[in-house]
């Protein structure tokens, strides 16, 4: 493979970076709902006798449109009472014929979220036992369902998830807080759906594919607790309002957003079931890359950390490969998934997947022989309409070309604005999934 010659700010093709691009497109369709969803759908015997009860489909996150449209397929002959709500991101919906599917705001929650949720809530008051809810949960469903407890409001519960993304925590830190101040999350969703029966078909995009962290698992039991929001709060010192701040900490302090725990008895009919996930998409990548005579390892499906500090370690295993032939012989592919976090401390747009792969880029200093490429697999990094990028050995020359400082972009968090000047921006437009973050590094 040779690297093509380009001028500084021209969209950057060549053999590796295509390639990287298919592994990228391969974990991606693994994780498409019409191929993943069906084999766990409840059985046709399982669904309620006809005129006995019925099916209610909720769901929420930005693989819910296209999950609810799968499940519809897949029950197309199916004669029963079928009907629904879910929640997706702009951009993110599917036709679907007996489902309906609205569109909310994704990552600061909106009006429109706020009106799904209650009438979610509406929808499935009065359930019997012969009833069957199947909730389909992906990643976004945090933002997506944005139901304050009584005393927050909408405008509240905005301050807080911004304060959240600003803050360094982690997506399962972010998660505990967020829904200990919900009306619908931790459980609460599915609690009101007793007596019926409770399917909860999940699309991870957390590390360790925990439910209770997926969408702050509206239809699971949670462990942890109040103290555990308020503590992280303080750990994370949130800047919020002085006012919000007070608010915020009494509700937690009181107990009164204390979320459903495990062994309620209305969740005893509740179950959940993993149906994409990390992992899997990483196979799918790595069985292309095999294809292509190239050895792929996963190194992760579950990295966490500041994305720079990820990015650093990262073109380090890079250039012992290269360097050394440890610990894996070239060439080969490294792989590896998870959720990394940005501290937004400079003036750029975050996003921590072009801010990883800048900071691999750094670390592995051009080398002639190491591409790479970060990218999440919903098609939305950060606050961007752009999934992530590549870079190549001549990604930080090019970059010099135009006056452009890598580590000054690194430093105000600015990858995005710093890929996108070069033109390796990865752009997918609504993938329709969600089973989080990509990278990839190609080490001929």
């Amino acid at each position: 493979m040779t690297t093509p010659v380009s001028s500084p700010s021209s969209p950057v093709t060549c053999p590796q970076r295509d390639l990287l691009r298919r592994l990228f497109e391969a974990a991606v369709a693994s994780a498409q709902p019409e191929v993943c969803v069906p084999a766990h759908l409840p059985k046709l015997e399982e669904l309620p006798s006809l005129g006995r009860g019925r099916v209610v489909v909720m769901g929420a996150g930005k693989a819910s449109a296209a999950m609810a449209q799968a499940l519809e397929a897949h029950y197309a002959d199916w004669p029963g009472q079928l009907e629904g709500l879910v929640v997706t991101r702009y951009g993110y919906s599917a036709p679907c014929q007996r489902v309906e599917v609205v569109e909310a705001a994704h990552p600061v929650p909106d009006e429109a979220g706020l009106k799904a949720a209650q009438r979610m809530l509406q929808l499935v008051q009065g359930l019997g036992s012969h009833d069957l809810v199947i909730a389909l949960i992906s990643g976004g469903g945090s933002a997506l369902l944005p139901l304050p407890l009584p005393g927050l409001s909408l405008a509240d519960k905005q301050a807080v998830n911004r304060a959240l993304l600003q803050s360094g925590a982690t997506i399962t830190e972010m998660n505990t807080v967020r829904r200990h101040l919900s009306a619908i999350k931790g459980g609460r969703l599915a609690a009101a759906c007793h007596p019926a029966r409770v399917v909860t078909l999940v699309m991870s995009d957390v590390p360790g594919d925990h439910a209770i962290d997926i969408a702050s698992g509206p239809t699971v039991a949670d462990p942890t607790t109040c103290q555990d929001a308020l503590d992280l709060i303080e750990r994370y010192r949130l800047q919020l309002p002085e006012s919000l701040g007070r608010t915020v900490r009494e509700l937690l302090s009181s107990g009164r957003g204390e979320s459903i725990k495990p062994g309620d008895a209305r969740l005893q009919r509740a179950q959940a079931r993993l149906v994409a996930a990390p992992q899997h998409a990483l196979e799918a990548a790595a069985r292309v890359a095999q294809a292509a005579g190239l050895r792929a390892h996963i190194l992760s499906d579950a990295l966490e950390g500041e994305a720079r500090d990820v990015g650093r370690v990262l073109g380090g295993i890079a250039l012992q490969v290269v360097n050394r032939g440890q610990p894996f012989e070239t060439p080969c592919v490294l792989l590896s998934g998870g959720e990394t976090t940005v501290t937004v401390r400079g003036n750029g747009r975050g996003g921590r997947n072009v801010e990883c792969l800048l900071s691999v880029a750094l670390a592995t200093a051009g080398h002639p022989r190491i591409w790479g490429l970060a990218a999440d697999t919903d098609g939305v990094d950060g606050l961007e309409e752009t999934a992530g990028a590549t870079f190549g050995p001549d990604t930080l020359q090019r970059a010099w070309g135009l006056g452009i400082k890598p580590a000054d972009s690194l430093a105000a968090n600015d990858g995005h604005g710093f890929f996108q000047a070069l033109g390796e921006a990865v752009v997918t437009g609504p993938t329709r999934t969600n089973v989080n973050d990509f990278r990839a590094i190609l080490i001929e």
